[in-house]
């Protein structure tokens, strides 16, 4: 029998590029998702099993149902300026919904989990690059939920030998290369689809730029892009990781590069004619200046080395939006409420 994962969250935009990735590796993704955000037509690589991490029964079932031997947590509220707004969603979403995932995981006898954190439970850097001792100071709600959820799980590990892994994301993006699967929110809060939905759509004007005025270079947010085709390999690499060591480990995930707003706009603009035109608004609340990571540790501890740059992120991510999928991913958003 082939291995089963849970992946929860697996209809959405990384957890979809994960499940394809256990897929090739011969591992049977079980897709756990509410399709509140996420697309029921990602699900393209194992079943699929509507529920919510909010009632603990529907996890119960899932776990019945599937021989399941470790979980990849994705599932989570993830935007920053909605978090300052209805922060109890994102506490009840992201730390409770953990906390029943953790229960449910002890019920059924599963040990090892990757979760996926976030750059945002460090807030405004002390320094850069950021490492893993950088002190936890989030600044929004978001940040705050997932350092929340890290610690329950840290305590799950030290109290009844769970094993985890929680990798610490920069700034996720890209598409795809077969362009079977993409970035295809809804509403679109990332910058480089909407720089390229704005490029290839004039009808929906110029694109938003949050904020000229930090102490960076050129007065716009810096942060370090990483594909998200290398987030799923992390992911492969800390699954082997926790056969070998037992309790509670972070690695950040990033290309240790960082670029501004305004050096992703201009690439982009590069590849698509000049297109398109961009027009500054006021700063978004909790965002920081500067998100750069030190991801030497997940390289020495994983042998997990990013591949891809951020001309490969742009032109995958291009390649996504003027095929077929991004339009069918937009359509479904819709559908799938």
């Amino acid at each position: 029998m082939k291995p089963h994962v849970l992946v929860c969250g697996g209809a959405g935009y990384i957890g979809a590029h994960m499940c394809k990735r256990l897929a090739r590796a011969g591992v049977v993704p079980v897709t756990f998702d509410s399709l509140v955000t996420g697309h029921r037509n990602a699900v393209q690589w194992g079943p699929l099993e509507i529920g919510d991490l909010l009632h603990p029964g529907d996890l119960s079932a899932v776990f019945a149902r599937y021989p399941i031997q470790s979980v990849l947590h994705f599932a989570a509220r993830s935007l920053v300026g909605e978090s300052v707004r209805e922060p109890a969603l994102y506490l009840r979403n992201n730390v409770t919904g953990t906390l029943n995932l953790l229960d449910a995981m002890r019920s059924a006898g599963v040990g090892k989990l990757v979760f996926s954190s976030t750059a945002a439970v460090y807030g405004n850097p002390l320094y850069t690059p950021i490492d893993e001792a950088h002190p936890a100071q989030p600044i929004n709600p978001y940040g705050l939920s997932k350092w929340l959820a890290e610690q329950q799980i840290r305590a799950y590990c030290e109290a009844y030998g769970l094993r985890a892994v929680c990798l610490r994301y920069f700034n996720a993006a890209g598409a795809d290369a077969d362009g079977e699967t993409g970035e295809a929110h809804e509403p679109e809060t990332h910058l480089i689809p909407n720089i390229i939905r704005a490029a290839l759509t004039p009808s929906l004007g110029p694109v938003k730029l949050f904020g000229n005025d930090y102490p960076t270079p050129d007065g716009t947010c810096v942060r370090d892009y990483i594909h998200v085709e290398d987030l799923a390999e992390a992911h492969l690499l800390a699954l082997d990781y926790m056969a070998g060591q037992p309790g509670f480990h972070v690695f950040n995930l990033g290309t240790g590069q960082g670029n501004s707003v305004a050096e992703v706009l201009a690439q982009c603009q590069a590849l698509c004619a000049g297109a398109p035109a961009s027009e500054v608004q006021p700063r978004r609340p909790g965002d920081p200046a500067t998100l750069v990571a030190s991801a030497a540790l997940a390289q020495a501890a994983l042998g997990w080395t990013p591949r891809h740059g951020l001309d490969g992120i742009l032109r995958s991510a291009l390649r996504w939006h003027q095929g077929s999928g991004a339009t069918a991913a937009t359509a479904r958003s819709t559908a799938d409420r």
